[in-house]
């Protein structure tokens, strides 16, 4: 993935040094976050995209895409509190496409909680397709999943 800028916003992939900041993120976003170590042991794997959104030298997002033959899954997307409602997922979520696509990816998956209505928004409005659900997939709190899809070479809308 080559840098982009769009605005103010650069999007690259992830460094060692921006695992803090991910970390902060994360922590502020989900319930049940995922550790430090865990985003540290994705930056290494030939497998899996960790993409920043950065600004003024801050890291304000990051969307983790892994990748295996023909499909691709966003296994997690985060922006600050203090960047959301400005658009900044909706281009994490294109990043995150454009990723899956250049590792040939065919289609990218993902699960939202049932009850995340404005995620939900948001990959709809990216061209995604609800395609299921899966009950009890997250826990603390228990919850049922949305699953998602997009075909990534459609003549659709898609991001």
């Amino acid at each position: 993935m080559e840098t982009a800028v769009t605005g103010a916003v650069r999007f690259r992939r992830a460094r060692k040094g921006d695992l803090d900041r991910i970390a902060q993120v994360e922590a502020s976003s989900f319930a049940q976050p995922w550790r430090r170590r865990t985003f540290e042991s994705l930056l290494g794997r030939p497998s899996v995209d960790v993409v920043v959104a950065e600004s003024d030298g801050r890291v304000d997002g990051y969307a983790v895409v892994r990748s295996t033959v023909g499909e691709s899954e966003l296994a997690n997307l985060a922006v600050s509190p203090a960047r959301r409602g400005a658009g900044l997922g909706g281009a994490l979520l294109r990043e995150a496409v454009e990723a899956a696509r250049s590792r040939g990816a065919t289609w990218i998956f993902l699960a939202v909680r049932a009850s995340n209505a404005g995620a939900a928004r948001l990959y709809r409005r990216c061209g995604f397709q609800e395609i299921g659900a899966q009950t009890s997939y997250y826990s603390d709190p228990a919850e049922d999943a949305r699953l998602f899809a997009m075909d990534l070479f459609s003549d659709g809308d898609g991001a």
